[in-house]
């Protein structure tokens, strides 16, 4: 009978001692960064439009200074 109790309390105090654990959690501070992104699409397209109507262009302003030339004499 006295192993019996002696085998109980061995096993309730190995119970205790398991149920006495410390969990420490650190919570380290996130640091959030801004990102800046600038994409330009608009320079191939503009190049484009100039090589296209690059002609049209010119002689708009050739027509203009033309009529500003007519309107001054």
């Amino acid at each position: 009978m006295w192993k019996k109790w002696i085998g109980l309390t061995i096993i309730l105090l190995a119970g205790t001692t398991a149920a006495c654990t410390r969990h420490q959690v650190e919570v380290a501070p996130v640091e959030v960064k801004p990102i800046h992104i600038t994409i330009d699409v608009n320079v191939k397209i503009d190049r484009e439009i100039e090589d296209y109507f690059g002609d049209l262009f010119e002689q708009e302003e050739q027509l203009r200074e033309q009529q500003q030339k007519a309107t001054q004499e």
